[in-house]
C-alpha cells in the first residue's frame, strides 16, 4: 500500500526523554508505514535506545506522546508487546538447551500449546536457515546464528513489527548479507514493520526504504536516501571523485591542485587512499572539470557524480546540525567522525 494511503502504524508526536539535566530524546515527530523498514542512524548516544524504550513500553516518556497500531505505547503497553517483537543487541537464550527448545518454550510462553510451538519452531528455524543445528545447544551457537534464531524466537508470536537494535553487529561480511536478505523478506513477502536501529552506515543504506538521522537526541532528517541526497544537492553539494594520469607522472602536485581551485564554486579537493581525486562544490561544474583536465592533456580512467550516498549525507546533515545549534560539538562529534562517513582524515591531503 502506497504511503500516501497507509496510516502510520508508528506514531510519535512530541516524544521526550529526560534524564535529569540530560535531554536524551528531543520532540521527536515520527511516522513509519505498514510494510517498511525504517533505519533509526546515529552513533552511540544519539538517544536511540530510550526512543525503543519508549515504544516498547519499558520507560515513560517525560513529554509527547508514541502509539503503535493505535494504542499508546504508555498506557497500553502489554496489547503494544503482543503485536510488537523485540530483537535486543545480544539476544539472550538458555545455552545448555537446544535452539529448537529455546523457541518451543519462547511459544509455550506466548500461549501456543507444546506441540503447536514445535510445529511452528521447526518452520521458523528452516524459514532462517538453521534448521541443520535446531537440536544443537543455543550455547554453541556463532553469533550470525543466534541472532537468526532471535529472528525466528520474535516471529514466534507473529509480530505485525519487529523492532531491531543493531541486527548485523558483529556479524561476518557473508552473514551480514544473508541476514539481511532475510530481513528484507520480511517486509516483501510477509508485510512486516521493521524499525532498525544501528550506526552501521552501509546496513542501513542496503536495507532501509527510509532513514531516520538521530543526533543527540534530536531528528535532524528524515526521508528516502535518493530524497535527502537531492536535497542536499539542492542547497549546494556536488560531488566528484574521478582518477586522471597524464604519462605515468605524478599528479598530485601543487599546480594540479591549483588549477583545480582555480575552477569557481570548488570548495575542497582532496586525494584519497585509492589514488582518486575528491572534489566538492557548490554547483555542477562537471563540464568544466572534464575540460579542464582534457585542456591539459590528462586522460580520465574514471569519474563520477555523488552526494547521494548515505555517508555524505549523514556527514553533512551533522555538520549542518552543528552550525545550527551548536549543541552536537566535541566528543559527539569526534565519535561520530571515527565512526562515520568520508571524513578529512581519510583523504591523504586537504586543501
Amino acid at each position: 500500500m502506497s504511503r500516501a494511503y497507509a496510516k502510520p502504524i508508528i506514531r510519535t508526536s512530541g516524544l521526550s526523554k529526560n534524564y535529569g539535566d540530560v535531554q536524551a530524546v528531543k520532540k521527536l515527530n515520527l511516522e513509519i508505514y505498514p510494510g517498511e523498514i525504517f533505519g533509526l542512524l546515529g552513533p552511540n548516544g544519539a538517544g536511540k535506545t530510550t526512543t525503543t524504550l519508549m515504544l516498547l513500553g519499558l520507560t515513560d516518556p517525560t513529554s509527547g506522546h508514541a502509539a503503535i497500531d493505535g494504542k499508546d505505547c504508555t498506557r497500553n503497553s502489554l496489547a503494544v508487546k503482543n503485536e510488537v517483537g523485540y530483537l535486543p543487541d545480544k539476544v539472550g537464550f538458555y545455552p545448555s538447551v537446544t535452539g529448537r527448545e529455546n523457541l518451543i518454550f519462547s511459544g509455550m510462553m506466548n500461549g501456543l500449546a507444546r506441540e503447536e510451538a514445535a510445529q511452528r519452531a521447526d518452520e521458523l528455524m528452516e524459514r532462517v536457515g538453521i534448521a541443520y543445528a535446531g537440536d544443537r545447544k543455543a550455547g554453541t551457537y556463532s553469533r550470525g546464528m543466534r541472532q537468526r534464531l532471535g529472528i525466528a524466537d520474535v516471529l514466534m508470536k507473529k509480530p505485525k513489527i519487529i523492532i531491531m537494535d543493531e541486527p548485523t553487529s558483529g556479524i561476518d561480511p557473508q552473514g551480514t548479507r544473508e541476514l539481511t536478505k532475510l530481513i528484507r523478506e520480511l517486509a516483501d513477502k510477509d508485510g512486516l514493520t521493521i524499525l532498525i536501529s544501528s550506526h552501521d552506515l552501509y546496513q542501513i543504506q542496503a536495507i532501509s526504504d527510509r532513514v531516520g538521522i538521530f543526533v543527540k537526541g534530536k531528528m535532524i532528517a528524515c526521508g528516502r536516501i535518493d530524497e535527502l541526497g537531492a536535497q542536499l544537492r539542492s542547497e549546494g553539494l556536488y560531488i566528484f571523485d574521478f582518477k586522471v594520469e597524464r604519462n605515468g607522472e605524478n599528479i598530485w602536485t601543487d599546480a594540479f591542485q591549483k588549477s583545480i581551485r582555480s575552477i569557481p564554486g570548488v570548495k575542497l579537493i582532496g586525494k584519497k587512499v585509492d589514488g582518486s581525486i575528491h572534489v566538492e562544490a557548490n554547483r555542477d561544474m562537471q563540464k568544466e572539470l572534464v575540460r579542464l583536465l582534457a585542456d591539459q592533456d590528462y586522460v580520465i580512467r574514471e569519474m563520477h557524480q555523488s552526494g547521494g550516498d548515505l555517508e555524505e549525507i549523514y556527514r553533512r546533515y551533522f555538520e549542518q546540525a552543528e552550525k545550527e545549534g551548536g549543541e552536537n560539538s566535541g566528543s559527539s562529534k569526534d565519535g561520530k567522525q571515527r565512526r562515520f562517513g568520508r571524513n578529512k582524515e581519510q583523504l591523504e591531503k586537504i586543501h
